[in-house]
């Protein structure tokens, strides 16, 4: 028996003709499956945790953290990247994600990029990843060489590593310190791992990147207070913090949101006065 036919995430699917469905049908049923991811995340908790306490350790004294992956791995990885500067107001180099096949790959699909071993490091070096930085590797097949070789590489020189994959045992887990093992079972169409997988995979990094930057002091109360203030509806979002917060009217709020450019500072500039 091959480990594709041992891996959970290349199963057969639980439903068969899917081409014969109705709508409503294929709707409903997609729906069902997508209900099961949470539940598969849950006994994940403590590793989850684990891997947090880590990161957030090594972000106090400095360090930063990656996400590699491949296809939409590696996508999911980028996008959670990219959305922690305009949320918590931290600099773009705190969480960097990279993909297989380099800033083309993140739109079209490159061919074999995912199976350089050695391409992952080579891509970390450029970063200057050190022994103070965190790299979780993502992958939902738990075997895509690009990742397993970047998290071993990363290991050896003393940066603290952990997963996400959607199979149990895999070379990917064995590989890292904290394995993080979402299993959700046959996707839907086989194989289609964009599908539950990729679900996982996007609710587990939402849990990670916003524990850490909570536990890094980036929200207060339940606000961002830090974010980004890009476009007219966030600054709306933040003059309205800012009233609340201090009990004035929206235009003076708004005034202090523009003068001091964050909600924290506008906050906190009006009370020591």
């Amino acid at each position: 028996m091959t480990n594709e036919s041992k891996s959970t995430t290349e199963s057969s699917s639980n439903y068969e003709h899917l081409e014969q469905m109705s709508i409503s049908a294929l709707l409903t049923n997609i729906n069902r499956e997508d209900q099961t991811v949470p539940l598969a995340i849950k006994p994940c908790i403590p590793n989850i945790e684990a891997l947090v306490v880590g990161i957030v350790k090594r972000m106090q004294q400095g360090g930063r953290l990656f996400y590699i992956g491949a296809g939409t791995s590696g996508r999911l990885g980028i996008v959670d990247a990219s959305e922690c500067p305009p949320t918590f107001g931290v600099p773009h180099e705190w969480v960097t994600g990279l993909i297989a096949g380099g800033d083309t790959a993140i739109r079209k699909a490159v061919e074999f990029a995912e199976d350089d071993i050695d391409q992952a490091w080579q891509d970390l070096k450029k970063h200057n990843i050190n022994d103070k930085d965190t790299l979780i590797g993502i992958a939902a097949s738990g075997r895509t060489p690009y990742v397993i070789g970047g998290v071993s590489d990363a290991r050896k020189n003393g940066v603290f590593t952990g997963c996400i994959t959607c199979n149990k045992n895999s070379a990917l887990a064995n590989a890292v310190e904290v394995a993080i093992e979402v299993i959700v079972g046959p996707e839907f169409v086989t194989g289609s791992t964009r599908m539950k997988a990729g679900t996982a995979q996007k609710l587990v990094l939402n849990m990670i990147s916003t524990s850490v930057m909570i536990q890094l002091g980036r929200v207060k109360g339940n606000k961002m207070v830090d974010m980004q203030l890009s476009n007219t509806k966030l600054v709306d979002r933040g003059t309205r913090m800012v009233m609340n917060e201090l009990q004035i009217e929206y235009n003076e709020a708004e005034k202090l949101l523009t003068q001091f450019g964050s909600v924290r500072k506008a906050v906190d500039n009006y009370k020591k006065q």
